[in-house]
C-alpha cells in the first residue's frame, strides 16, 4: 500500500486550513489506495534553514532536519494542503521543503490550495510547480483548489461543497496512479 503523508503548509495557530486538512486526511483513508500520515508544519517546527551545507549533500547536523529527512523518506508519495497568502506559498512551507533534496526525489506529488478570496490559492499551487518538478517530484495531474475557506469552516469543522470530494478522488487517484508507475517513466 502507497505511504501517502498529507502535509499541511500552514504554521498560523487559527489557520481555517486545518480543518480542511483534516478532512483531506479521512477522504485519503476512505480512498483505500494509501496509508495515510498525517504531518502538521506547525508541530515540526522546522527554524529558517539553518544546516551548515547544501540539502543536495544529504549531510545533515540538526536533529530536527534528520527527523525531517526520515519523515518525508517514509513517504511514497505527498500531498500538501497548501494555504495562499498574499498570492503565494508560504515561507515557512518553502522552508520544508529546502531542508531536504533527495528525499523529496521521484514522489508522487498531489496539492490541495486554499485561500479566502476567490481563487482557492490556485496561483500559490501554479508557483510550487516549477520547484516541485526541479526537485524531481512527479506532480499530479489534478489538483484542487478551495475559494472562500472561511465561509467553508465552522463548529464541525470542514463542510465541503457539493462536487469537492469527488474533485479530491480525481487527486487521489492521480497520485495513485502514479505510485504504481516505475521510478523514471
Amino acid at each position: 500500500m502507497t505511504r501517502l503523508h498529507v502535509i499541511y503548509a500552514a504554521t498560523r495557530p487559527t489557520s481555517s486550513g486545518r480543518p480542511l486538512a483534516e478532512w483531506v486526511v479521512g477522504r485519503a483513508r476512505e480512498h483505500g489506495a494509501f496509508e495515510v500520515t498525517p504531518v502538521d508544519l506547525a508541530e515540526i517546527a522546522l527554524p529558517f534553514l539553518d544546516e551548515p551545507e547544501y540539502a543536495s549533500s544529504g549531510n545533515y547536523t540538526h536533529p530536527h532536519t534528520l527527523a525531517w529527512s526520515a519523515l518525508i523518506d517514509s513517504s511514497d508519495a505527498v500531498l500538501f494542503v497548501l494555504p495562499m497568502y498574499n498570492g503565494g506559498y508560504t515561507a515557512p512551507f518553502k522552508n520544508a521543503i529546502d531542508f531536504l533534496y533527495r528525499e523529496w526525489r521521484g514522489k508522487p506529488v498531489g496539492i490541495v490550495s486554499y485561500s479566502a478570496g476567490p481563487t482557492g490559492g490556485a496561483p500559490a499551487a501554479e508557483m510550487m510547480r516549477p520547484v516541485l518538478t526541479r526537485l524531481g517530484m512527479v506532480p499530479a495531474e489534478r489538483s484542487m483548489a478551495v475559494p472562500g475557506i472561511n465561509a467553508l469552516v465552522g463548529e464541525a469543522g470542514f463542510e465541503a461543497p457539493e462536487g469537492l470530494a469527488d474533485e479530491l478522488t480525481g487527486v487521489f487517484d492521480d497520485i495513485a496512479a502514479l505510485a504504481k508507475e516505475p521510478a523514471g517513466v
